[in-house]
């Protein structure tokens, strides 16, 4: 067993905060240093239902790639949304830690897990931090072998825990795709950046109408493929268990890691228009 701080010593190392955007809330959230850590659940999203999960399970700790705080706050009280979770998590004993942006920057990190489950390799990043050769947001990859972009959107579907909002594709469903850029959570600032880059086709969140309108209307455009900010995001929990739990191992420490399965996406379900305009 570990302690909290142990871990978070390991998790800072993996994601450094020094990585996060300046806007960003990340590290420890709630919980005492000295407490035993035997237990850690990951999830993207610090919600009531990742907290239920926790504890029920139980888990002593939680490490979500969501911050739960991003703005300054003058109370906790139990009768905000944000507020029950913390005297929740409190009362059980549950630590609560984030990694964000300093997870999407970090090699490997967020984009590099959507890219691996994509089948994607040779990758490199597609906004490359100024002060490191090797750190950034985003990825650029190759496929094994190209594919048209109708299969490559299926592939993208299947890859990605389903979602109502499901994978949004433009694009000529016959173009050929190989080189591809992803992006976990929101991604549509990275537009132009991609088309400069000539990729055939860009895995993303949260594209929006106008933006999405005007960049397909450049010669030449890569294809882009709409998920869901929670999906794309998901992947990344895996490996970043996997990860806390080997160094801990060569530390002489063994933790039960768990991902979280519940959706936690918004988005609860998809109702079918029908009929034609």
């Amino acid at each position: 067993m570990a302690t909290l701080a142990q871990v978070v010593e390991v998790l800072d190392g993996l994601y450094d905060p020094r990585w996060a955007a300046d806007w960003d809330a990340v590290g420890l959230v709630c919980g005492d240093p000295d407490a035993e850590v035997r237990r850690i659940l990951f999830a993207v999203d610090p919600v009531a239902e990742v907290a239920r999960e926790a504890l029920d399970w139980p888990a002593d700790l939680i490490v979500t790639h969501h911050p739960l705080f991003l703005r300054g706050v003058h109370g906790v009280p139990a009768t905000t949304p944000k507020g029950r979770l913390v005297h929740s998590l409190i009362r059980a004993g549950i630590g609560l830690h984030v990694c964000h942006t300093n997870a999407d920057a970090a090699d490997p990190g967020v984009s590099d897990a959507l890219a691996g489950a994509l089948g994607l390799s040779d990758l490199r990043p597609l906004d490359l931090r100024p002060d490191t050769a090797w750190l950034g947001v985003g990825r650029v990859g190759v496929l094994l072998e190209p594919e048209p972009l109708a299969a490559f959107g299926r592939r993208v579907a299947g890859a990605l825990p389903p979602t109502a909002h499901g994978v949004r594709v433009a694009g000529d469903p016959e173009r050929p795709v190989a080189t591809v850029a992803v992006c976990g959570g929101a991604g549509d600032s990275y537009l132009d950046t991609v088309r400069a880059l000539g990729v055939d086709a860009y895995v993303t969140a949260d594209l929006r109408h106008h933006p999405a309108s005007e960049a397909t209307e450049h010669p030449g455009a890569p294809a882009l493929l709409d998920v869901a900010h929670w999906a794309s995001e998901w992947p990344w929990l895996a490996d970043a268990a996997d990860r806390l739990r080997a160094v801990l191992a060569e530390r002489g420490t063994t933790v039960e890691t768990r991902v979280s399965t519940t959706c936690t996406d918004p988005w609860v379900s998809h109702a079918d228009q029908g009929g034609t305009l």
